[in-house]
Protein backbone atom coordinates (compact mmCIF):
# COMPACT_ATOMS: atom_id res chain seq x y z
CA UNK A 1 0.00 0.00 0.00
CA UNK A 2 2.91 2.43 -0.26
CA UNK A 3 6.35 3.20 -1.38
CA UNK A 4 9.09 5.16 0.88
CA UNK A 5 11.43 6.45 -1.46
CA UNK A 6 14.46 9.18 -0.96
CA UNK A 7 15.48 11.58 -3.71
CA UNK A 8 19.15 11.73 -4.27
CA UNK A 9 20.78 14.40 -5.67
CA UNK A 10 21.12 15.08 -9.14
CA UNK A 11 23.27 12.81 -10.77
CA UNK A 12 24.37 10.42 -8.13
CA UNK A 13 23.47 7.19 -9.08
CA UNK A 14 23.58 3.91 -6.91
CA UNK A 15 26.93 1.86 -7.34
CA UNK A 16 26.03 -1.95 -7.76
CA UNK A 17 28.28 -4.64 -5.73
CA UNK A 18 29.09 -7.49 -7.50
CA UNK A 19 28.15 -9.47 -9.15
CA UNK A 20 24.37 -7.33 -9.26
CA UNK A 21 24.39 -4.95 -11.99
CA UNK A 22 21.60 -2.56 -12.88
CA UNK A 23 21.34 -3.70 -16.88
CA UNK A 24 21.35 -7.40 -15.31
CA UNK A 25 19.83 -7.60 -12.06
CA UNK A 26 16.63 -5.67 -12.81
CA UNK A 27 14.14 -5.28 -14.81
CA UNK A 28 13.31 -1.37 -16.35
CA UNK A 29 9.70 -0.26 -16.47
CA UNK A 30 8.68 2.81 -18.09
CA UNK A 31 5.93 4.75 -16.57
CA UNK A 32 3.42 7.02 -18.49
CA UNK A 33 5.81 10.43 -17.19
CA UNK A 34 8.81 8.62 -19.19
CA UNK A 35 10.40 7.59 -15.93
CA UNK A 36 11.94 4.37 -15.22
CA UNK A 37 10.68 1.88 -12.34
CA UNK A 38 13.75 -0.55 -11.29
CA UNK A 39 13.09 -3.83 -9.68
CA UNK A 40 14.89 -7.21 -9.03
CA UNK A 41 14.32 -9.69 -12.13
CA UNK A 42 14.51 -12.85 -9.56
CA UNK A 43 12.14 -11.94 -6.31
CA UNK A 44 10.70 -8.49 -7.71
CA UNK A 45 12.22 -6.03 -4.79
CA UNK A 46 11.01 -2.64 -5.88
CA UNK A 47 14.57 -0.88 -6.11
CA UNK A 48 13.73 2.58 -7.14
CA UNK A 49 12.09 5.13 -9.94
CA UNK A 50 14.82 6.96 -12.24
CA UNK A 51 13.78 10.16 -13.15
CA UNK A 52 15.23 10.11 -17.04
CA UNK A 53 14.41 13.83 -17.21
CA UNK A 54 16.26 15.22 -14.08
CA UNK A 55 18.84 12.54 -13.50
CA UNK A 56 17.62 11.87 -10.42
CA UNK A 57 17.02 8.39 -8.41
CA UNK A 58 14.18 7.87 -6.13
CA UNK A 59 15.84 5.17 -4.15
CA UNK A 60 13.43 2.18 -2.35
CA UNK A 61 14.66 3.14 1.34
CA UNK A 62 13.16 -0.42 2.93
CA UNK A 63 16.31 -2.51 1.34
CA UNK A 64 18.53 -0.37 3.70
CA UNK A 65 19.65 -1.06 7.13
CA UNK A 66 17.85 0.82 9.13
CA UNK A 67 19.18 4.23 10.52
CA UNK A 68 17.64 7.98 10.29
CA UNK A 69 21.09 9.77 10.20
CA UNK A 70 21.34 8.75 6.39
CA UNK A 71 17.43 8.80 5.77
CA UNK A 72 14.70 10.89 7.79
CA UNK A 73 10.61 9.33 6.89
CA UNK A 74 9.41 13.38 6.60
CA UNK A 75 6.23 13.00 4.36
CA UNK A 76 3.13 11.64 2.70
CA UNK A 77 2.82 12.51 -1.16
CA UNK A 78 0.46 11.98 -3.30
CA UNK A 79 -2.43 10.91 -0.92
CA UNK A 80 -5.25 12.03 -2.58
CA UNK A 81 -4.84 9.40 -5.60
CA UNK A 82 -4.78 7.12 -2.71
CA UNK A 83 -8.46 7.33 -0.83
CA UNK A 84 -8.10 5.28 2.53
CA UNK A 85 -4.37 5.01 2.02
CA UNK A 86 -1.51 4.32 4.29
CA UNK A 87 -1.32 8.55 5.73
CA UNK A 88 -4.48 7.56 8.02
CA UNK A 89 -2.35 4.72 9.59
CA UNK A 90 0.84 6.69 9.94
CA UNK A 91 -0.34 10.53 10.97
CA UNK A 92 3.54 11.05 12.51
CA UNK A 93 6.49 8.81 13.89
CA UNK A 94 7.12 9.54 17.44
CA UNK A 95 6.48 12.79 18.04
CA UNK A 96 7.18 14.13 14.87
CA UNK A 97 4.03 14.65 12.19
CA UNK A 98 4.65 13.87 8.69
CA UNK A 99 3.93 16.34 6.52
CA UNK A 100 0.74 16.15 3.92
CA UNK A 101 1.79 17.13 -0.68
CA UNK A 102 -0.64 16.60 -2.78
CA UNK A 103 0.22 19.10 -6.15
CA UNK A 104 -1.82 22.08 -7.09
CA UNK A 105 -3.10 20.61 -10.03
CA UNK A 106 -5.43 17.85 -10.52
CA UNK A 107 -2.76 15.18 -11.07
CA UNK A 108 -3.55 13.67 -7.65
CA UNK A 109 -7.35 13.46 -8.62
CA UNK A 110 -8.11 9.80 -7.97
CA UNK A 111 -9.07 7.24 -10.51
CA UNK A 112 -12.41 5.57 -8.97
CA UNK A 113 -12.77 1.88 -10.28
CA UNK A 114 -15.52 0.57 -11.44
CA UNK A 115 -17.61 -1.69 -9.24
CA UNK A 116 -17.05 -5.52 -11.45
CA UNK A 117 -20.58 -7.56 -11.59
CA UNK A 118 -21.05 -10.86 -13.01
CA UNK A 119 -23.67 -12.22 -15.22
CA UNK A 120 -25.36 -13.80 -12.01
CA UNK A 121 -25.35 -10.34 -10.55
CA UNK A 122 -23.19 -10.62 -8.02
CA UNK A 123 -20.10 -8.47 -7.61
CA UNK A 124 -16.16 -9.13 -7.92
CA UNK A 125 -13.45 -7.80 -6.84
CA UNK A 126 -11.00 -7.23 -9.59
CA UNK A 127 -6.54 -7.07 -8.68
CA UNK A 128 -4.72 -5.87 -11.23
CA UNK A 129 -1.19 -4.84 -11.46
CA UNK A 130 -0.16 -1.56 -13.24
CA UNK A 131 0.05 -2.80 -16.89
CA UNK A 132 -2.80 -4.88 -16.74
CA UNK A 133 -0.63 -8.30 -17.49
CA UNK A 134 -1.75 -9.95 -14.29
CA UNK A 135 -5.59 -9.40 -14.19
CA UNK A 136 -7.97 -11.41 -12.03
CA UNK A 137 -11.26 -11.74 -10.17
CA UNK A 138 -11.76 -12.57 -6.60
CA UNK A 139 -15.34 -13.72 -4.90
CA UNK A 140 -16.88 -12.85 -1.87
CA UNK A 141 -16.86 -16.11 0.51
CA UNK A 142 -19.76 -18.13 -0.51
CA UNK A 143 -21.90 -21.40 0.86
CA UNK A 144 -19.10 -23.99 -0.10
CA UNK A 145 -16.77 -21.86 2.48
CA UNK A 146 -19.24 -20.91 5.14
CA UNK A 147 -19.89 -25.06 5.39
CA UNK A 148 -16.16 -25.86 5.39
CA UNK A 149 -14.62 -25.96 9.30
CA UNK A 150 -11.01 -25.19 7.59
CA UNK A 151 -11.81 -23.14 4.68
CA UNK A 152 -14.43 -20.97 6.57
CA UNK A 153 -10.73 -19.56 9.00
CA UNK A 154 -10.60 -17.12 5.90
CA UNK A 155 -13.69 -15.33 6.45
CA UNK A 156 -14.31 -12.64 8.87
CA UNK A 157 -15.20 -12.91 11.97
CA UNK A 158 -17.58 -10.04 12.14
CA UNK A 159 -18.78 -10.10 8.59
CA UNK A 160 -19.23 -13.31 6.48
CA UNK A 161 -19.47 -11.56 3.04
CA UNK A 162 -15.85 -9.90 3.50
CA UNK A 163 -12.57 -11.82 3.65
CA UNK A 164 -9.49 -11.27 6.38
CA UNK A 165 -6.74 -8.50 5.60
CA UNK A 166 -3.63 -6.94 8.02
CA UNK A 167 -0.71 -5.17 7.68
CA UNK A 168 2.52 -7.12 7.86
CA UNK A 169 5.55 -5.56 8.83
CA UNK A 170 8.12 -8.86 8.31
CA UNK A 171 11.41 -8.96 6.98
CA UNK A 172 11.00 -11.16 4.58
CA UNK A 173 8.20 -8.67 2.75
CA UNK A 174 10.12 -6.24 3.17
CA UNK A 175 12.90 -7.44 1.62
CA UNK A 176 11.07 -9.16 -1.14
CA UNK A 177 8.86 -6.23 -2.26
CA UNK A 178 10.73 -3.20 -1.34
CA UNK A 179 8.44 -1.64 0.65
CA UNK A 180 8.23 -1.10 4.70
CA UNK A 181 4.77 -2.00 5.12
CA UNK A 182 2.95 -5.26 2.94
CA UNK A 183 -1.12 -5.63 3.42
CA UNK A 184 -2.12 -8.61 2.54
CA UNK A 185 -5.89 -10.24 2.23
CA UNK A 186 -6.36 -14.09 2.88
CA UNK A 187 -8.00 -16.15 0.43
CA UNK A 188 -8.28 -19.85 -0.09
CA UNK A 189 -6.02 -20.95 -2.98
CA UNK A 190 -8.86 -23.06 -4.31
CA UNK A 191 -11.04 -19.67 -4.38
CA UNK A 192 -8.46 -17.31 -6.14
CA UNK A 193 -4.91 -18.90 -7.37
CA UNK A 194 -2.85 -15.63 -8.75
CA UNK A 195 -0.39 -18.66 -9.88
CA UNK A 196 -2.59 -19.41 -12.70
CA UNK A 197 -1.77 -16.04 -14.50
CA UNK A 198 0.86 -16.78 -17.44
CA UNK A 199 2.00 -13.22 -17.01
CA UNK A 200 2.92 -14.01 -13.06
CA UNK A 201 6.48 -14.69 -12.23
CA UNK A 202 7.29 -17.04 -8.98
CA UNK A 203 10.16 -16.93 -6.82
CA UNK A 204 10.03 -19.64 -4.63
CA UNK A 205 11.40 -18.16 -0.96
CA UNK A 206 11.55 -21.77 0.90
CA UNK A 207 9.38 -25.25 -0.23
CA UNK A 208 5.80 -24.68 -0.08
CA UNK A 209 5.98 -21.37 -0.26
CA UNK A 210 6.13 -18.40 -2.73
CA UNK A 211 6.03 -15.13 -4.15
CA UNK A 212 4.66 -13.89 -7.38
CA UNK A 213 4.88 -10.73 -8.94
CA UNK A 214 4.41 -8.95 -12.05
CA UNK A 215 7.33 -9.41 -14.39
CA UNK A 216 6.69 -6.73 -16.88
CA UNK A 217 5.91 -3.65 -14.45
CA UNK A 218 6.80 -5.21 -11.15
CA UNK A 219 3.91 -4.92 -8.94
CA UNK A 220 4.02 -7.71 -5.98
CA UNK A 221 0.46 -9.77 -6.41
CA UNK A 222 0.78 -12.13 -4.13
CA UNK A 223 2.40 -14.99 -1.15
CA UNK A 224 1.51 -18.36 -1.00
CA UNK A 225 2.01 -21.08 1.19
CA UNK A 226 1.01 -25.02 1.44
CA UNK A 227 -0.26 -25.88 5.08
CA UNK A 228 1.41 -28.97 6.25
CA UNK A 229 -1.29 -31.74 7.49
CA UNK A 230 -3.94 -29.73 5.12
CA UNK A 231 -4.75 -30.73 1.20
CA UNK A 232 -3.21 -29.23 -0.77
CA UNK A 233 -6.17 -27.49 -2.16
CA UNK A 234 -6.65 -25.32 0.91
CA UNK A 235 -3.36 -23.81 0.86
CA UNK A 236 -3.55 -20.05 1.66
CA UNK A 237 -3.41 -17.06 -1.38
CA UNK A 238 -2.43 -13.89 0.16
CA UNK A 239 -3.03 -10.97 -2.52
CA UNK A 240 -1.40 -8.18 -2.45
CA UNK A 241 -3.76 -4.92 -1.20
CA UNK A 242 -2.32 -2.43 -3.23
CA UNK A 243 -3.42 -4.19 -6.63
CA UNK A 244 -7.25 -4.31 -5.76
CA UNK A 245 -9.44 -2.26 -7.54
CA UNK A 246 -12.27 -1.12 -5.07
CA UNK A 247 -14.27 1.39 -5.71
CA UNK A 248 -14.68 2.56 -2.26
CA UNK A 249 -10.77 3.27 -2.41
CA UNK A 250 -7.33 1.00 -1.41
CA UNK A 251 -8.32 -0.59 1.46
CA UNK A 252 -11.25 -2.51 0.06
CA UNK A 253 -13.42 -1.49 3.38
CA UNK A 254 -15.94 -3.50 1.96
CA UNK A 255 -14.10 -6.42 1.22
CA UNK A 256 -11.99 -6.80 4.06
CA UNK A 257 -11.59 -6.89 7.51
CA UNK A 258 -8.68 -5.63 8.76
CA UNK A 259 -6.65 -7.51 11.88
CA UNK A 260 -6.27 -3.83 13.86
CA UNK A 261 -5.39 -5.61 17.45
CA UNK A 262 -1.85 -5.57 16.35
CA UNK A 263 0.17 -5.77 12.93
CA UNK A 264 1.28 -8.58 11.78
CA UNK A 265 4.90 -9.70 12.90
CA UNK A 266 5.27 -6.76 14.85
CA UNK A 267 7.96 -7.97 16.51
CA UNK A 268 10.08 -8.03 13.44
CA UNK A 269 9.35 -4.44 12.35
CA UNK A 270 10.71 -3.19 15.89
CA UNK A 271 13.82 -4.86 15.41
CA UNK A 272 14.13 -2.79 11.84
CA UNK A 273 12.85 0.09 13.20
CA UNK A 274 10.95 0.50 16.68
CA UNK A 275 9.62 4.08 16.83
CA UNK A 276 8.27 3.61 13.17
CA UNK A 277 6.41 0.33 13.67
CA UNK A 278 5.35 1.46 17.05
CA UNK A 279 3.33 4.40 15.59
CA UNK A 280 1.98 2.93 12.92
CA UNK A 281 0.64 0.02 15.50
CA UNK A 282 -0.81 2.98 17.73
CA UNK A 283 -2.37 4.16 15.32
CA UNK A 284 -3.77 1.95 13.02
CA UNK A 285 -5.47 0.00 16.55
CA UNK A 286 -7.25 3.42 17.40
CA UNK A 287 -8.53 3.55 14.00
CA UNK A 288 -9.73 0.01 14.37
CA UNK A 289 -11.17 1.12 17.69
CA UNK A 290 -12.96 3.93 15.88
CA UNK A 291 -14.24 1.72 12.58
CA UNK A 292 -15.20 -1.39 14.63
CA UNK A 293 -15.80 -0.25 18.41
CA UNK A 294 -13.23 -2.39 19.31
CA UNK A 295 -9.76 -3.82 17.93
CA UNK A 296 -10.16 -6.71 16.20
CA UNK A 297 -7.87 -9.64 16.69
CA UNK A 298 -8.09 -13.27 14.85
CA UNK A 299 -5.89 -15.82 13.82
CA UNK A 300 -3.77 -14.78 10.82
CA UNK A 301 -3.80 -18.50 8.91
CA UNK A 302 0.08 -20.09 8.88
CA UNK A 303 -0.84 -23.57 9.47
Amino acid sequence: MCRIHALLPRGIHPHFLNPSDLEQSTTRYKQETGNHVHFCKTCGAHMGVFDTGEDQWYISTALFPKDEDVFVLSQHVYTQSAPCGLHEWLPKIGTRELEVWNPSDDSARPVVPKAVIGNDGVDRLLAECHCRNVSFLIDRPKNEVLADSDMKTFVSPIDKTKWKACLDTCNDCRLASGTHVSAWMYVPTMVCDPRESAKLTIYSSSPGKCRGFCGTCGATVCFTYDRPGVSATKSVSCIAVGILHAPEGVRADTWLTWRTEEVGWLDAGRDYDKELYESLNSAYRAWGIAKDGRALDFRLIQS
